[in-house]
């Protein structure tokens, strides 16, 4: 720990690509449809991205918003290294290591791998990351899923073509895509909402299509997961192979996160306990707190030192 009234140093970049991207719009009155349009991307996508809620790798759309505006804002075009506003690499902390090492193993071994963590922790965030490997298909749950829409996702993950028939004639053109296509590995985020004390039919549907057919599977969601599961689905609780239960941030591994920002002790001090926090703490609230933070930090005349004020000040933008 540094000693009082010494600054947390690190490299900071004061404007972000998002704030450049954002004052142009503003000034060019042009609109995020026509710039979409101009770099050939959706609106959506751009969209998320400048209000710094875009969850994938930016690097090629940073590419030709820079490239945007070299052109029309007479901006010099410099290769994207890193986007400070939002990290889209994954962070390697050790609840981070522990799903991406769940998921290899699954897809190497064609195990059953079940994954619980609280909401915030990096969980989905992991999972998407380690979706991007080749033959890994990743969908997300909720809690208005039939079984019939269950399977259709599936469908639409592995890219195979809409089809008609049964649930059982459908979920066996899903075995079939598996055991054609091997070395797969199927990811269920938020598996939690697919149980309840009434149904668990479509649990049951993801444990026929893992022991019929040659693929990895792993289950991700809430601690209420587990119970569930070892409660009403004995025969999926004695399948499982690999195992991870999330911890949440270390203070060692949010200094190391942090390392890339300058800020003064007290305002470290909150980052960490914002992280840590087992509460109220998380890796979300961290990520959504320094997103603010470096929205006003430009104009907060503070020459780029993150301080408490500046922390309680973006703390108003966020529904706490």
């Amino acid at each position: 720990m540094e000693a009082a009234g010494k600054i947390y140093q690190g490299n900071f970049s004061a404007l972000s690509l998002a704030d450049k991207v954002n004052d142009y719009i503003k000034r060019s009155k042009l609109t995020i449809t026509e710039l979409a349009s101009a770099i050939n991307y959706s609106r959506s996508t751009v969209s998320r991205y400048l209000a710094g809620k875009y969850d994938n790798d930016a690097t090629e759309l940073e590419e030709k918003l820079n490239a945007f505006l070299a052109e029309f804002a007479g901006e010099e075009h410099t290769k994207t290294t890193a986007n400070i506003t939002r990290n889209t690499s994954i962070f390697n902390s050790e609840d981070a290591g522990n799903i991406i090492g769940v998921c290899k193993s699954c897809q190497d071994y064609i195990g059953l791998g079940i994954i619980i963590g609280k909401t915030g922790y990096g969980k989905s965030f992991a999972l998407k990351h380690y979706a991007k490997m080749p033959r890994v298909a990743y969908l997300e749950c909720d809690d208005t899923m039939s079984c019939r829409d269950l399977v259709k996702a599936i469908e639409r993950a592995l890219g195979i073509p809409m089809t008609y028939g049964t649930i059982w004639e459908r979920v066996n053109g899903v075995r079939d895509f598996f055991r054609v296509n091997r070395g797969y590995l199927l990811v269920i985020d938020e598996a939690d909402k697919l149980i309840n004390k009434s149904t668990q039919k479509k649990m049951e549907i993801l444990r026929g299509i893992f022991d019929q057919s040659d693929v990895g599977l792993v289950i991700a969601g809430e601690p209420k997961l587990e119970p569930l599961i070892k409660t009403y689905i004995a025969r999926f609780a004695n399948r499982v192979d690999f195992y991870a239960s999330l911890k949440g941030l270390q203070k060692a591994e949010v200094d190391k996160y942090l390392e890339t920002f300058t800020a003064d002790e007290a305002a470290l001090n909150e980052l960490k306990n914002r992280a840590c926090n087992r509460q109220t703490g998380c890796f979300r609230l961290l990520d959504r707190t320094l997103n603010n933070v470096l929205r006003i930090l430009p104009e907060s005349g503070t020459d780029g030192v993150i301080t408490l004020d500046i922390i309680n000040r973006a703390s108003k933008m966020m529904m706490l």
